[in-house]
């Protein structure tokens, strides 16, 4: 029975020369790079949403010069003095701001389906997505300082025409697929293409909704968001404002310090998509990669600002402390951020706003929940504040490294119809 079961020597070559074309599919080959169509759109999106989020960040910084220049008492007041610019970046209106993401993201992964060969996604979104810090840091860094010199109409026209350059950017060099772009290199498109054969990629095909709500996968990936946008939302919102209550330091008067977090996350971002991608050469699992970019984006960053009420140091150690938190906190954009992509690439476009727009609702609830536990305990109520943002945090770090998956899910595969 055991010589039935043996292939033949011919059988034996075309199963190897089988499994050689799958490895060819599977490893990446060497095309170029940096100086290709897939990293060109990679910047092209990278600088849209620059645009897009210093737009939202320079609406609050200029609101206290646009509200003195119209009222009565402008001719005593009209300077932007005292912009209303809470520290590392985010504003009085941050849960505004943080929202105004998901409307930006969803759009984007339906490119990443047809353009981001699975070896590249994580630093071609990486890349994509720290857009948005860099539009914080050059905003912040910038905006009250246009505002004070020029008038905060110029900010608005700066950013603005640089808004109108990415959108004509955006009409010219993105296309729907390698196919069809018209300044593709044969080698690059084919290896795009090849890349992606193992994705199902065919005709639209319609949202199976009750599949979605049951997926676990899908729930932890929502769960997960959610976590991270209440650390994100705690730390962008509140942490000065302890910093400043305990330490005695306005850091919202100094600009490259409320900025300098995210450079420093932009950077640590771009880093970890192509950390990311380098473990997948050295054959780590799909899944892990995702888990282990998602630990290193929530664990050390929610412990970095728990630690804060037991520190006697100075400010700066707190504000070193919360610049390697908010750093540390963008590996998420390599993880749970781009999981989608692995499980439904078909509809990730879609899942990506719903994911987003469930997590928005954490910077709409911070302020309320926070609000009320420091009024409750004065004494111990910034205490209360941080291990409720790590309860939160790990719940859904936990939820998500029980249930989260990188495998493309059956409800999202291709069905095809048979005629009888």
């Amino acid at each position: 029975m055991a010589t039935k079961t043996e292939l033949s020597p011919k059988a034996r070559e075309s199963k190897n020369a089988q499994d050689m074309q799958v490895d060819e599919v599977l490893i990446p080959r060497k095309v170029p790079s940096l100086c290709s169509a897939r990293y060109g759109i990679a910047l092209v999106l990278h600088f849209c949403n620059f645009t897009t989020i210093a737009q939202n960040v320079i609406m609050n910084i200029t609101m206290v010069a646009m509200v003195n220049s119209t009222s009565p008492q402008s001719q005593f007041n009209g300077s932007s003095e005292g912009l209303p610019v809470d520290s590392f970046g985010n504003l009085n209106k941050a849960p505004e701001s943080l929202s105004a993401k998901c409307s930006v993201i969803g759009g984007q992964f339906a490119i990443w389906e047809k353009w981001g060969p699975p070896h590249e996604r994580s630093r071609l979104c990486s890349i994509a997505l720290s857009g948005m810090l860099l539009g914080c840091f050059s905003a912040i860094l910038i905006g009250g300082f246009i505002s004070e010199t020029l008038g905060w109409p110029f900010v608005f026209y700066i950013f603005g025409g640089v808004g109108c350059v990415c959108c004509l950017l955006w009409f010219i060099v993105i296309y729907d697929d390698p196919t069809s772009y018209p300044w593709i290199s044969t080698s690059e498109k084919e290896y795009i293409t090849s890349s992606l054969k193992q994705q199902v990629r065919s005709s639209q095909q319609p949202l199976p909704i009750k599949a979605v709500l049951r997926s676990l996968p899908i729930w932890s990936i929502c769960l997960g968001c959610f976590s991270h946008q209440w650390l994100v939302s705690t730390m962008v919102v509140y942490i000065p404002t302890y910093i400043s209550s305990v330490y005695h330091i306005n850091i919202r008067d100094n600009g490259l310090l409320s900025a300098l977090p995210f450079i420093v996350a932009w950077v640590i971002g771009i880093v970890g998509g192509y950390l990311a991608d380098f473990l997948l050469t050295k054959n780590f699992r799909l899944i892990t990669v995702r888990k282990i970019a998602t630990i290193l984006g929530n664990l050390p960053a929610s412990a970095l600002i728990v630690s804060l009420p037991y520190l006697n140091s100075s400010y700066i150690t707190a504000t070193a402390l919360l610049t390697l938190s908010c750093a540390l906190s963008t590996l998420c954009q390599s993880g749970i951020y781009i999981n989608v992509l692995d499980i439904a690439p078909r509809h990730s476009s879609f899942l990506m706003g719903a994911s987003r727009g469930f997590s928005s609702m954490a910077p709409v609830i911070v302020p309320t929940v926070s609000g009320f536990l420091l009024s409750q305990d004065p004494e111990f109520g910034w205490r209360n504040v941080f291990f409720l943002l790590f309860a939160i945090n790990l719940s859904g770090l936990i939820f998500y490294l029980i249930f989260g998956e990188a495998d493309v899910q059956d409800w999202a595969k291709e069905r095809k119809l048979t005629r009888l």
